[in-house]
């Protein structure tokens, strides 16, 4: 039976590579193993596992977590692998983050220099001058109007 067992069921890579033989009686079961050669020629030369009533649900549970096992690390494998790629694009990312910092620090030093140098040279060389009141400044400049010259072309651009 093993013979015919080995031939109509196992066929890799569409079947695994054994089979059970299910024994319906203790009896016959006790009689197989107790001849552990035989236990053996079927295991070895037809890879054909013998169980019987008592054992069927054992040798079932055992490949089942076997298999449960196998596809976890099949799983496992691809979850590995996607954290490799997150881990580079994290690292891509750290690049690119590390340089946005270096310009804004250089950004943050220019403004520093401008707002700290150059408007207390700007004011010292002022000292001296006299201040003019709002008034009389923008008079001066004519910031007034081209203030509102600004406001007038926007509001013609906006009709």
């Amino acid at each position: 039976m093993a013979g015919d067992i080995h031939n109509k069921y196992i066929d890799p890579p569409h079947t695994t590579d054994f089979a059970i033989m299910f024994l319906p009686f203790e009896g016959i079961y006790a009689e197989v193993v107790r001849r552990a050669s035989l236990l053996e020629q079927l295991q070895r030369d037809y890879k054909v596992i013998v169980t019987g009533p008592t054992t069927l649900a054992a040798i079932l549970n055992s490949l089942q977590m076997g298999f449960r096992t196998l596809a976890i690390q099949k799983r496992s494998s691809e979850v590995w692998r996607i954290l490799g790629a997150v881990k580079k694009e994290f690292e891509n990312f750290g690049g690119i983050l590390e340089k946005a910092q270096k310009n804004l620090q250089t950004a943050s030093n220019q403004i520093d220099d401008v707002i700290g140098k150059r408007t207390r040279a700007i004011q010292k060389k002022l000292k001296g001058v006299e201040s003019l009141s709002n008034t009389e400044a923008n008079l001066l400049l004519d910031t007034q109007n081209d203030f509102d010259e600004a406001e007038d072309a926007d509001d013609e651009k906006n009709n």
